[in-house]
């Protein structure tokens, strides 16, 4: 039998430039802590080879010491690993993989295929038909290559390549990098290890993408898995096992508030959340002031128990009520104001300004008004 973890999309080195620094950094350091995670589990179950279909750098610009920190993130594993270049490392002449090589960081138990080829472990009976990008974008597909590449009689014949699969993916994404959705049978292929795609997917029972190990983005499409794969002899079916790595939980809410019970309902769903979430909420509604101020409440509470949260406010719409304006005596001039105020946020290039300086104008009355009935 041969047995192999499959992943991809590591992505180390990628920057979270929309969340606050510290965020950021643990969210960035978490794509190391995986690539660890994914080392003791191919040492502790005991696998013959790690395969890692592309994009292992997020970017051809990392420092040497991401370099130097991310091979050393992989010591636990001491078999082979077949690692290959994707659309953001491209193999290019300069690229993050030469450094790597000239900088004498890359273990001799990982093999980095730079061109189409087979990187043969006959110790293990495994064949890895290997088809690393060698330029971000291509129309043709490297995979062709497999099906003249030959190995020898008795192998376990392994696809490894990044790109996506004409007409299969559940997403439209850009034509570039095309696989064949019957390379399987075109080259001989016991089993077909993707990257590209962010989610765990299966083609058939023979391809499949492993999805990026650690989720990364605002996608509900099933990442933080690698792939157990067990395939008993030449020509057998493999067995596939989804097994789960990653540590943050992303989310997106869409919230409509228009009445309290919509604010509390979206209260308790905040509060369950956990220290390894990470949310990005959208609320959308008109609200008074004492609902939007339970809103704000809520959102705060919540973002001192997640790693982190993105709210966007841009949807929901502060109106005043007469309680709200007779409480505060916002009459005459500042009532006039607030109306205006209020009819602006219906410009939606005046809307978020509108609804901040009508907030800042009731918070600033309602002070007042406390502040007199205090003397």
């Amino acid at each position: 039998m041969t047995h192999f973890l499959h992943t991809a999309d590591w992505q180390i080195g990628r920057q979270y430039g929309q969340f606050e620094t510290d965020d950021a950094a643990l969210l960035a350091e978490a794509r190391f802590d995986v690539v660890a995670r994914i080392a003791a589990l191919a040492a502790e179950r005991r696998v013959d080879a790690v395969l890692v279909a592309g994009d292992v750098f997020d970017t051809q610009g990392v420092s040497d010491r991401t370099i130097r920190r991310l091979f050393a993130a992989m010591a636990t594993y001491a078999g082979p690993w077949v690692m290959i270049a994707g659309n953001h490392d491209a193999a290019l002449a300069d690229s993050v993989w030469s450094r790597a090589m000239q900088l004498g960081c890359i273990p001799p138990n990982v093999h980095v295929p730079l061109r189409p080829g087979v990187v043969d472990l006959p110790a293990i009976n495994l064949a890895v038909l290997a088809a690393p990008l060698t330029q971000r974008h291509t129309y043709d597909d490297v995979t062709q290559a497999f099906d003249t590449l030959e190995t020898e009689a008795g192998r376990v014949r392994v696809g490894l390549a990044h790109g996506s699969v004409a007409g299969r993916l559940p997403d439209t994404i850009d034509a570039t990098n095309p696989i064949a959705p019957d390379r399987v049978a075109r080259a001989r292929l016991d089993y077909l290890a993707l990257g590209d795609w962010h989610g765990c997917l299966s083609i058939d029972a023979r391809t499949w993408y492993a999805g990026t190990p650690e989720q990364d983005r605002f996608r509900g499409n099933e990442p933080g898995y690698v792939l157990d794969v067990r395939i008993d002899a030449v020509g057998a079916e493999p067995v596939v096992e989804r097994v789960a790595t990653g540590k943050y939980r992303w989310s997106a809410w869409s919230e409509t508030v228009n009445v309290p019970t919509d604010a509390q309902a979206l209260a308790e769903r905040l509060a369950a959340l956990r220290a390894d979430d990470v949310l990005r909420l959208e609320v959308s509604g008109h609200v008074n002031m004492e609902i939007w101020d339970a809103l704000q409440r809520a959102v705060d509470q919540a973002a001192a128990q997640v790693r982190a949260l993105l709210p966007d406010w841009s949807g929901l719409r502060l109106e005043p009520d007469q309680a709200d304006l007779a409480e505060l005596g916002a009459s005459g001039y500042v009532g006039e104001v607030a109306a205006q105020l209020q009819a602006l946020q219906a410009d939606a290039a005046q809307s978020a300004v509108a609804g901040e300086a009508l907030r800042l104008l009731l918070r600033f009355q309602r002070e007042s008004a406390t502040q007199g009935a205090a003397k």
